[in-house]
């Protein structure tokens, strides 16, 4: 194989990488390509200390850096291994960061199932990656213990979702013990720290449905608590939210994630989310029906309004009822790099004026979780 470059601020004699600023941040590079390397490094070497290597270089990184960014196609194997190889060396920087720009269902699982930290997916975008590495999580705290325990939660739960995703692509049976166990780490998570805490780590992930998915979870178990619903409706709760969005692994990243809005064709293809969602976990052992009543039926309104059975208020059960406020919230509150993230105030006001279709009484019960935990 052709000795493959290593791009760096300074290599020393024997082709070595070595830091040779101390006060700025120190970061990996790893790409597929050099013109790949070449437009990552350029454009964060501008404010970082880089070490740049091709993914088909042996590894020389001998410092462990503050965040790894990897510029690669998932879908080429000789990628994947090559990933892998450097696994040990990945695990010890506190963000790996995947740079996608064949962003699929199956890809950014692979990224999370490669320890992927966060996903961007899309032509690489100079502000949001330089947004991502400049979190404020990274000033002198962030080495401790229990200041980066939230991101494992959310490691574990994002590559729970991106699994879920990925089984229903290709057809493959779900782990349904390994999607409630992340809602479960959430649950305790947020019984530790807090609901706020919870949405801004989550925020530093992937943008769109995955994200969704997540501040989904965490404001359904913040509800929960918040009503002193017991152990075995918590878990319910927390399952339904994990498996809520399934149906949308049918649907195309491009529309899910459209910045603009939807054309009727789109928005009758979103609709199909909830029936997708229910048929494929009825098949499955350990989803029970409240789980797969809440997949099904949680864009239903008490008016009749909703979809996809246009249910009545007599005919939507609690979990159901929690689980579509829960919902509307999170989608409203989501961070869009297009977009600024709505206040958290803002977004109960517009719950409190969809009068007539959600529970008032638990909209009223809402408004601490939406304000204050």
């Amino acid at each position: 194989m052709q000795h493959a470059p290593t791009r760096s601020r300074s290599v020393d004699g024997e082709g070595g990488i070595r830091q040779t600023r101390t006060d700025r941040p120190f970061l990996h590079v790893l790409a597929d390509t050099s013109d790949k390397l070449s437009g990552v490094c350029s454009i964060l070497e501008e404010k970082f200390t880089i070490a740049g290597e091709r993914l088909d270089a042996d590894s020389r990184l001998s410092q462990t850096p503050a965040a790894i960014v990897i510029r690669a196609e998932l879908r080429d194997v000789d990628n994947i291994a090559a990933i892998k190889k450097r696994a040990s060396k990945l695990a010890k920087a506190r963000k790996r960061i995947f740079l996608l720009e064949h962003a699929s269902h199956v890809c950014i699982s692979q990224a999370y199932a490669l320890g992927a930290t966060l996903v961007l997916p899309g032509t690489v975008s100079r502000t949001r990656l330089l947004a991502a590495l400049a979190d404020p999580a990274d000033g002198p705290s962030a080495s401790s213990g229990d200041t980066s325990q939230p991101d494992n939660a959310v490691e574990t739960a994002a590559t729970a979702i991106a699994s879920m995703f990925t089984a229903v692509t290709l057809g493959q049976p779900l782990d349904v013990d390994g999607t409630k166990e992340a809602g479960r780490q959430i649950a305790e998570r947020i019984t530790q720290h807090g609901l706020t805490e919870w949405l801004m780590t989550v925020r530093r992930h992937h943008e769109g449905t995955y994200q969704h998915c997540l501040l989904v979870t965490g404001v359904a178990i913040d509800f929960g608590l918040s009503l002193g619903v017991g152990r075995t409706d918590l878990e319910r709760l927390y399952s339904a939210a994990m498996f809520h969005d399934i149906g949308k692994a049918q649907i195309p990243l491009a529309i899910l994630d459209k910045p603009g809005r939807l054309d009727a064709a789109e928005r009758a293809l979103i609709e199909t989310h909830p029936a997708a969602g229910y048929e494929f976990l009825k098949g499955h052992d350990g989803i029970s029906p409240e789980i797969l009543d809440a997949v099904r039926h949680h864009h239903e309104y008490l008016d009749g309004s909703g979809y996809p059975d246009a249910l009545c208020a007599e005919s939507i059960g609690d979990i159901v009822r929690i689980l579509t406020i829960s919902d509307i919230f999170a989608a409203l509150i989501e961070h869009r790099h297009y977009k600024p993230t709505m206040p958290r105030a803002e977004a109960y006001n517009i719950l409190c004026g969809m009068s007539g279709k959600l529970e008032k009484a638990l909209v009223h019960s809402f408004k601490q979780v939406a304000l204050t935990r």
